[in-house]
Protein backbone atom coordinates (compact mmCIF):
# COMPACT_ATOMS: atom_id res chain seq x y z
CA UNK A 1 0.00 0.00 0.00
CA UNK A 2 2.97 2.30 1.02
CA UNK A 3 4.72 2.03 -2.42
CA UNK A 4 1.31 2.25 -4.19
CA UNK A 5 0.48 5.74 -2.94
CA UNK A 6 3.81 6.78 -2.77
CA UNK A 7 3.98 6.04 -6.82
CA UNK A 8 0.60 7.96 -7.09
CA UNK A 9 1.98 10.82 -5.36
CA UNK A 10 4.69 11.29 -7.52
CA UNK A 11 2.56 10.51 -10.50
CA UNK A 12 0.41 13.30 -9.06
CA UNK A 13 3.52 15.75 -8.58
CA UNK A 14 4.94 15.32 -12.08
CA UNK A 15 0.61 16.05 -13.25
CA UNK A 16 0.90 19.36 -11.68
CA UNK A 17 4.24 20.15 -13.05
CA UNK A 18 3.18 19.63 -16.63
CA UNK A 19 -0.11 21.28 -16.21
CA UNK A 20 1.51 24.36 -15.07
CA UNK A 21 3.88 24.07 -18.06
CA UNK A 22 1.52 23.61 -20.47
CA UNK A 23 -2.19 24.70 -19.10
CA UNK A 24 -4.13 24.34 -22.49
CA UNK A 25 -3.65 20.71 -22.58
CA UNK A 26 -5.42 20.18 -19.62
CA UNK A 27 -7.99 22.74 -20.44
CA UNK A 28 -8.49 21.19 -24.14
CA UNK A 29 -9.16 17.76 -22.55
CA UNK A 30 -11.74 18.55 -20.55
CA UNK A 31 -13.68 20.05 -23.28
CA UNK A 32 -12.90 17.20 -25.71
CA UNK A 33 -14.03 14.93 -22.74
CA UNK A 34 -16.97 16.97 -22.37
CA UNK A 35 -17.44 16.47 -25.97
CA UNK A 36 -17.46 13.13 -26.45
CA UNK A 37 -19.43 12.27 -23.22
CA UNK A 38 -22.34 14.83 -23.41
CA UNK A 39 -22.57 16.33 -26.67
CA UNK A 40 -22.19 12.97 -29.16
CA UNK A 41 -25.07 11.63 -28.15
CA UNK A 42 -26.99 14.61 -28.52
CA UNK A 43 -25.88 14.32 -32.36
CA UNK A 44 -26.81 11.04 -32.38
CA UNK A 45 -29.41 10.65 -30.94
CA UNK A 46 -31.24 14.63 -31.71
CA UNK A 47 -31.15 15.61 -27.86
CA UNK A 48 -31.67 14.77 -24.15
CA UNK A 49 -35.42 14.10 -24.33
CA UNK A 50 -35.44 11.79 -27.26
CA UNK A 51 -35.37 8.26 -26.90
CA UNK A 52 -35.05 7.75 -23.65
CA UNK A 53 -37.66 8.00 -20.68
CA UNK A 54 -41.38 7.90 -20.51
CA UNK A 55 -43.34 9.29 -23.29
CA UNK A 56 -44.54 12.21 -21.08
CA UNK A 57 -40.92 13.70 -20.76
CA UNK A 58 -39.63 12.93 -24.47
CA UNK A 59 -43.14 15.36 -25.46
CA UNK A 60 -42.09 18.20 -22.73
CA UNK A 61 -38.58 19.55 -24.85
CA UNK A 62 -38.60 20.63 -28.37
CA UNK A 63 -36.42 18.91 -30.80
CA UNK A 64 -33.76 21.24 -32.64
CA UNK A 65 -31.97 20.79 -35.84
CA UNK A 66 -28.72 19.01 -36.05
CA UNK A 67 -26.89 22.79 -36.66
CA UNK A 68 -28.76 24.53 -33.62
CA UNK A 69 -27.60 21.54 -31.43
CA UNK A 70 -23.99 21.89 -32.49
CA UNK A 71 -24.46 25.50 -31.67
CA UNK A 72 -25.78 25.43 -28.41
CA UNK A 73 -23.20 22.18 -27.74
CA UNK A 74 -20.31 24.64 -28.75
CA UNK A 75 -21.56 27.85 -26.88
CA UNK A 76 -21.86 25.35 -23.44
CA UNK A 77 -18.89 23.39 -24.18
CA UNK A 78 -15.93 26.19 -25.63
CA UNK A 79 -16.03 28.60 -23.16
CA UNK A 80 -14.87 25.98 -20.88
CA UNK A 81 -11.33 26.39 -22.58
CA UNK A 82 -10.64 29.78 -20.41
CA UNK A 83 -12.61 28.24 -17.60
CA UNK A 84 -9.24 28.93 -15.02
CA UNK A 85 -8.01 32.20 -17.04
CA UNK A 86 -11.10 33.75 -16.76
CA UNK A 87 -13.47 32.16 -15.19
CA UNK A 88 -16.22 34.63 -14.44
CA UNK A 89 -15.86 35.51 -18.44
CA UNK A 90 -16.49 31.58 -19.14
CA UNK A 91 -19.74 31.20 -16.25
CA UNK A 92 -21.24 34.16 -18.06
CA UNK A 93 -20.96 32.74 -21.36
CA UNK A 94 -22.10 29.16 -20.48
CA UNK A 95 -24.56 30.62 -18.06
CA UNK A 96 -26.26 33.27 -21.11
CA UNK A 97 -26.30 29.85 -23.39
CA UNK A 98 -27.83 28.04 -20.82
CA UNK A 99 -31.03 30.59 -20.50
CA UNK A 100 -31.33 30.77 -24.38
CA UNK A 101 -31.17 26.73 -24.87
CA UNK A 102 -34.09 26.67 -22.48
CA UNK A 103 -36.10 29.38 -23.50
CA UNK A 104 -35.96 27.69 -26.87
CA UNK A 105 -37.82 24.26 -24.41
CA UNK A 106 -34.70 22.41 -25.54
CA UNK A 107 -32.56 19.64 -23.33
CA UNK A 108 -29.49 18.91 -23.63
CA UNK A 109 -26.57 16.92 -21.95
CA UNK A 110 -23.77 19.45 -22.47
CA UNK A 111 -26.10 21.49 -20.03
CA UNK A 112 -23.00 19.86 -17.88
CA UNK A 113 -20.87 22.33 -18.52
CA UNK A 114 -22.54 24.62 -16.52
CA UNK A 115 -21.79 23.03 -13.30
CA UNK A 116 -18.11 22.96 -14.61
CA UNK A 117 -18.25 26.37 -15.08
CA UNK A 118 -19.38 26.91 -11.57
CA UNK A 119 -16.84 24.50 -9.85
CA UNK A 120 -14.19 26.46 -11.84
CA UNK A 121 -15.00 29.82 -10.77
CA UNK A 122 -15.08 28.84 -6.90
CA UNK A 123 -12.08 27.41 -7.61
CA UNK A 124 -10.43 29.64 -9.85
CA UNK A 125 -12.64 33.00 -9.34
CA UNK A 126 -13.02 35.95 -7.19
CA UNK A 127 -14.93 35.10 -3.31
CA UNK A 128 -17.10 38.52 -4.35
CA UNK A 129 -18.34 37.09 -7.89
CA UNK A 130 -19.91 33.96 -6.24
CA UNK A 131 -23.55 35.64 -4.68
CA UNK A 132 -24.11 36.73 -8.29
CA UNK A 133 -23.06 33.60 -10.09
CA UNK A 134 -25.61 32.15 -6.83
CA UNK A 135 -28.31 34.09 -8.15
CA UNK A 136 -27.43 33.46 -11.75
CA UNK A 137 -27.49 29.82 -11.69
CA UNK A 138 -30.49 29.38 -9.30
CA UNK A 139 -32.54 32.04 -12.14
CA UNK A 140 -31.58 29.36 -14.58
CA UNK A 141 -32.45 26.46 -12.19
CA UNK A 142 -35.92 27.87 -11.68
CA UNK A 143 -36.28 28.29 -15.50
CA UNK A 144 -35.23 24.61 -15.88
CA UNK A 145 -37.31 23.47 -13.12
CA UNK A 146 -40.96 25.41 -15.03
CA UNK A 147 -39.94 24.02 -18.22
CA UNK A 148 -39.72 20.72 -16.91
CA UNK A 149 -42.73 20.80 -15.48
CA UNK A 150 -44.98 18.82 -17.65
CA UNK A 151 -42.83 15.46 -16.91
CA UNK A 152 -41.63 16.62 -13.24
CA UNK A 153 -42.36 17.94 -10.38
CA UNK A 154 -41.06 21.43 -9.83
CA UNK A 155 -40.25 21.03 -6.37
CA UNK A 156 -38.69 17.33 -6.96
CA UNK A 157 -36.65 19.07 -10.38
CA UNK A 158 -35.57 22.28 -8.01
CA UNK A 159 -34.22 19.82 -5.71
CA UNK A 160 -32.04 18.23 -7.72
CA UNK A 161 -30.56 20.91 -9.57
CA UNK A 162 -29.87 23.42 -7.15
CA UNK A 163 -28.71 20.47 -5.14
CA UNK A 164 -26.34 19.24 -7.98
CA UNK A 165 -24.92 23.20 -8.12
CA UNK A 166 -24.34 23.13 -4.40
CA UNK A 167 -22.59 19.93 -4.72
CA UNK A 168 -20.60 21.65 -7.41
CA UNK A 169 -19.71 25.29 -5.23
CA UNK A 170 -18.79 23.25 -2.19
CA UNK A 171 -16.27 20.82 -4.66
CA UNK A 172 -14.59 24.07 -6.00
CA UNK A 173 -14.44 25.75 -2.70
CA UNK A 174 -13.35 23.18 -0.56
CA UNK A 175 -10.37 22.34 -3.47
CA UNK A 176 -9.71 26.00 -3.05
CA UNK A 177 -9.18 25.89 0.51
CA UNK A 178 -7.48 22.71 0.86
CA UNK A 179 -4.58 24.09 -2.12
CA UNK A 180 -4.67 27.30 -0.09
CA UNK A 181 -3.86 25.74 3.01
CA UNK A 182 -1.17 23.38 1.11
CA UNK A 183 0.50 27.03 -0.20
CA UNK A 184 0.79 28.28 3.60
CA UNK A 185 1.84 25.45 4.78
CA UNK A 186 4.73 25.83 1.67
CA UNK A 187 5.75 29.13 2.67
CA UNK A 188 5.86 28.65 5.91
CA UNK A 189 8.58 25.73 5.79
CA UNK A 190 10.31 27.85 3.10
CA UNK A 191 9.99 30.97 5.83
CA UNK A 192 11.53 28.19 8.68
CA UNK A 193 14.16 27.33 6.54
CA UNK A 194 15.49 30.77 5.57
CA UNK A 195 15.04 31.36 9.02
CA UNK A 196 16.78 28.56 9.80
CA UNK A 197 20.15 29.36 7.75
CA UNK A 198 19.51 33.15 8.77
CA UNK A 199 20.02 31.58 12.61
CA UNK A 200 22.83 29.52 11.20
CA UNK A 201 24.56 32.63 9.60
CA UNK A 202 24.02 34.93 12.12
CA UNK A 203 25.34 31.94 15.09
CA UNK A 204 28.74 31.81 12.83
CA UNK A 205 29.33 35.60 12.33
CA UNK A 206 28.63 35.71 16.55
CA UNK A 207 31.44 33.15 16.98
CA UNK A 208 33.86 34.97 13.94
CA UNK A 209 33.38 37.94 16.18
CA UNK A 210 34.18 36.11 19.44
CA UNK A 211 36.89 34.29 18.03
CA UNK A 212 38.76 37.34 16.08
CA UNK A 213 37.84 39.79 19.54
CA UNK A 214 40.01 37.10 21.73
CA UNK A 215 42.51 36.69 18.76
CA UNK A 216 43.21 40.75 18.55
CA UNK A 217 43.37 40.70 22.33
CA UNK A 218 46.00 38.02 22.96
CA UNK A 219 48.08 38.72 20.04
CA UNK A 220 47.68 42.30 19.86
CA UNK A 221 48.63 42.23 23.73
CA UNK A 222 51.66 40.08 23.29
CA UNK A 223 52.88 41.61 20.23
CA UNK A 224 52.58 45.12 21.62
CA UNK A 225 54.91 43.56 24.99
CA UNK A 226 57.45 41.80 22.39
CA UNK A 227 57.74 45.02 19.63
CA UNK A 228 58.48 47.37 23.18
CA UNK A 229 61.17 44.65 24.54
CA UNK A 230 62.57 44.24 21.42
CA UNK A 231 63.47 48.11 20.57
CA UNK A 232 63.98 48.60 24.51
CA UNK A 233 66.83 45.52 23.77
CA UNK A 234 68.18 47.06 20.75
CA UNK A 235 69.20 50.50 22.35
CA UNK A 236 70.25 48.24 25.61
CA UNK A 237 72.51 46.13 24.02
CA UNK A 238 75.69 48.80 23.29
CA UNK A 239 75.44 50.52 26.93
CA UNK A 240 73.89 47.91 28.93
CA UNK A 241 73.95 43.99 27.66
CA UNK A 242 72.58 42.81 30.54
CA UNK A 243 69.47 44.95 30.30
CA UNK A 244 69.31 43.80 26.49
CA UNK A 245 69.63 39.97 27.88
CA UNK A 246 67.03 40.29 30.60
CA UNK A 247 64.85 41.84 27.28
CA UNK A 248 65.50 38.98 25.01
CA UNK A 249 64.22 36.65 28.45
CA UNK A 250 60.89 38.57 28.58
CA UNK A 251 60.13 38.63 24.94
CA UNK A 252 61.12 34.73 24.80
CA UNK A 253 58.51 34.55 28.06
CA UNK A 254 55.71 36.56 26.28
CA UNK A 255 56.30 34.56 23.19
CA UNK A 256 55.87 30.98 25.31
CA UNK A 257 52.58 32.75 26.95
CA UNK A 258 51.61 34.15 23.80
CA UNK A 259 51.92 30.54 21.64
CA UNK A 260 49.99 29.18 25.01
CA UNK A 261 47.14 30.87 24.79
CA UNK A 262 46.55 30.74 20.95
CA UNK A 263 47.19 27.17 21.03
CA UNK A 264 44.13 26.76 23.91
CA UNK A 265 42.17 29.05 21.93
CA UNK A 266 42.80 26.74 18.65
CA UNK A 267 42.25 23.76 20.52
CA UNK A 268 38.48 25.02 21.63
CA UNK A 269 37.93 25.50 17.63
CA UNK A 270 39.11 22.87 16.76
CA UNK A 271 36.52 19.37 16.59
CA UNK A 272 36.96 17.11 19.22
CA UNK A 273 39.21 14.29 18.03
CA UNK A 274 37.92 10.58 18.18
CA UNK A 275 40.88 9.37 20.54
CA UNK A 276 40.29 11.40 24.38
CA UNK A 277 43.68 10.74 24.84
CA UNK A 278 45.10 13.16 21.55
CA UNK A 279 42.27 16.01 22.81
CA UNK A 280 44.39 18.87 23.14
CA UNK A 281 45.09 19.94 26.87
CA UNK A 282 43.28 23.04 27.76
CA UNK A 283 44.29 25.53 30.31
CA UNK A 284 41.76 27.65 32.30
CA UNK A 285 40.44 30.86 30.90
CA UNK A 286 42.88 33.41 32.56
CA UNK A 287 40.55 35.48 35.66
CA UNK A 288 40.97 38.71 38.42
CA UNK A 289 43.90 35.99 39.56
CA UNK A 290 46.15 36.28 36.43
CA UNK A 291 46.12 40.06 36.57
CA UNK A 292 48.95 40.65 39.29
CA UNK A 293 51.27 38.35 36.20
CA UNK A 294 49.55 40.33 33.72
CA UNK A 295 50.76 43.72 35.05
CA UNK A 296 54.41 42.07 36.31
CA UNK A 297 54.79 41.75 32.01
CA UNK A 298 54.08 45.41 30.98
CA UNK A 299 56.11 46.39 33.61
CA UNK A 300 59.22 44.40 32.23
CA UNK A 301 58.26 46.44 28.60
CA UNK A 302 58.50 49.79 30.69
CA UNK A 303 55.40 50.79 31.84
CA UNK A 304 54.85 51.62 35.85
CA UNK A 305 52.18 49.95 36.94
CA UNK A 306 50.13 50.44 40.47
CA UNK A 307 46.99 47.76 40.66
CA UNK A 308 44.62 47.67 43.35
CA UNK A 309 41.88 45.90 44.04
CA UNK A 310 38.63 46.28 46.36
CA UNK A 311 35.69 44.30 47.13
CA UNK A 312 35.08 40.35 46.58
CA UNK A 313 36.70 40.45 42.65
CA UNK A 314 37.89 36.70 43.23
CA UNK A 315 34.12 35.81 43.69
CA UNK A 316 33.15 36.64 40.88
CA UNK A 317 32.15 33.84 38.00
CA UNK A 318 34.54 33.09 35.37
CA UNK A 319 32.83 34.46 32.24
CA UNK A 320 33.06 37.81 34.40
CA UNK A 321 36.37 37.64 35.63
CA UNK A 322 37.49 36.74 31.87
CA UNK A 323 35.89 39.81 30.49
CA UNK A 324 37.71 42.10 33.65
CA UNK A 325 41.30 40.74 32.53
CA UNK A 326 40.63 41.35 28.60
CA UNK A 327 39.36 44.52 29.23
CA UNK A 328 42.46 45.46 31.58
CA UNK A 329 44.46 43.41 28.89
CA UNK A 330 43.53 45.67 26.11
CA UNK A 331 43.65 48.83 28.21
CA UNK A 332 47.36 47.92 29.00
CA UNK A 333 48.38 47.43 25.80
CA UNK A 334 46.45 50.29 24.34
CA UNK A 335 48.60 52.18 27.14
CA UNK A 336 52.17 50.77 25.66
CA UNK A 337 51.42 51.32 22.17
CA UNK A 338 50.58 54.59 22.41
CA UNK A 339 51.89 56.34 25.25
CA UNK A 340 54.89 54.12 25.54
CA UNK A 341 57.78 53.06 28.16
CA UNK A 342 58.29 55.02 31.52
CA UNK A 343 54.10 56.01 31.69
CA UNK A 344 52.70 55.40 34.82
CA UNK A 345 49.44 53.72 35.07
CA UNK A 346 46.97 53.68 38.10
CA UNK A 347 44.47 49.98 37.57
CA UNK A 348 41.90 49.52 40.01
CA UNK A 349 39.14 46.65 40.02
CA UNK A 350 36.50 47.34 42.54
CA UNK A 351 33.22 45.76 43.41
CA UNK A 352 30.56 48.38 44.52
CA UNK A 353 27.35 46.31 45.45
CA UNK A 354 26.06 44.45 42.06
CA UNK A 355 28.83 46.61 40.26
CA UNK A 356 32.18 45.50 39.55
CA UNK A 357 34.08 48.90 37.92
CA UNK A 358 37.54 48.73 36.31
CA UNK A 359 39.54 51.74 36.05
CA UNK A 360 42.72 52.27 34.18
CA UNK A 361 44.71 56.06 34.15
CA UNK A 362 47.52 57.06 33.05
CA UNK A 363 50.03 60.24 32.57
CA UNK A 364 50.53 59.68 28.95
CA UNK A 365 49.90 62.02 26.25
CA UNK A 366 46.04 63.12 26.32
CA UNK A 367 45.39 62.52 22.10
CA UNK A 368 45.64 58.83 21.12
CA UNK A 369 46.31 58.51 17.53
CA UNK A 370 43.95 56.15 15.17
CA UNK A 371 42.34 56.75 12.01
CA UNK A 372 39.69 59.75 11.91
CA UNK A 373 36.12 59.54 13.21
CA UNK A 374 36.56 55.51 13.87
CA UNK A 375 37.00 53.61 16.99
CA UNK A 376 39.79 51.18 17.37
CA UNK A 377 39.07 47.41 17.31
CA UNK A 378 40.19 47.27 20.63
CA UNK A 379 37.82 49.51 22.02
CA UNK A 380 35.14 48.16 19.99
CA UNK A 381 35.78 44.68 21.79
CA UNK A 382 35.90 46.34 25.59
CA UNK A 383 32.13 47.36 24.65
CA UNK A 384 31.44 44.31 22.98
CA UNK A 385 32.12 42.21 26.15
CA UNK A 386 31.28 44.49 28.88
CA UNK A 387 27.42 44.78 26.97
CA UNK A 388 27.12 40.85 27.55
CA UNK A 389 27.05 41.96 31.36
CA UNK A 390 24.86 44.72 30.77
CA UNK A 391 28.16 47.04 31.65
CA UNK A 392 29.48 49.74 29.31
CA UNK A 393 33.27 51.25 28.69
CA UNK A 394 34.46 55.00 28.29
CA UNK A 395 37.70 56.02 27.25
CA UNK A 396 38.89 59.76 26.66
CA UNK A 397 41.44 62.59 27.65
CA UNK A 398 41.42 62.68 31.76
CA UNK A 399 40.99 65.77 33.61
CA UNK A 400 44.60 66.30 34.90
CA UNK A 401 45.95 65.16 31.57
CA UNK A 402 46.51 61.65 30.42
CA UNK A 403 44.33 58.85 29.69
CA UNK A 404 41.46 57.16 31.41
CA UNK A 405 39.47 54.12 30.16
CA UNK A 406 36.37 52.89 33.03
CA UNK A 407 34.46 50.05 32.67
CA UNK A 408 31.07 49.31 34.46
CA UNK A 409 29.86 45.45 34.59
CA UNK A 410 26.52 44.58 36.35
CA UNK A 411 27.03 41.83 38.51
CA UNK A 412 23.45 40.94 39.42
CA UNK A 413 22.17 37.46 38.32
CA UNK A 414 20.29 37.43 35.44
CA UNK A 415 17.70 34.45 34.02
CA UNK A 416 19.10 31.85 31.96
CA UNK A 417 22.61 33.43 31.59
CA UNK A 418 25.08 30.84 31.30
Amino acid sequence: MGPLVARLGRGGQRLRHADRAHPWVLDTAVVVLVLLMFCLPDLLHGGAGDGDGPRRFRLAFTRLPPSATLLLQAGLVLPLLWRRRRPMVAFGVITAVFVLQWSLGAALRADVALFIALYSLALHGRLRQLPWACGAISAGMVLVAVRASAAVSVWDALFFLLSTATAALALGLVVRIRRAQLAGLRDRAARLEIERDQRSRLAAATERARVAREMHDIVGHNLAVIITLADAGVYATDTAPERGKEALRLIGDTGRTALGELRRVLGVLRAASDDPARAPELSPQPGVADLAALCDGVRGAGLDVVYRTAGEVDASDSGVQLTVYRIVQEALTNTLKHAGPGTRVNLSVVVEDTRLVIRVRDDGPAGRPGPPNEEGHGLVGMRERAALYGGNVSAGPAAGGGWTVEATLDLTPRAGAR
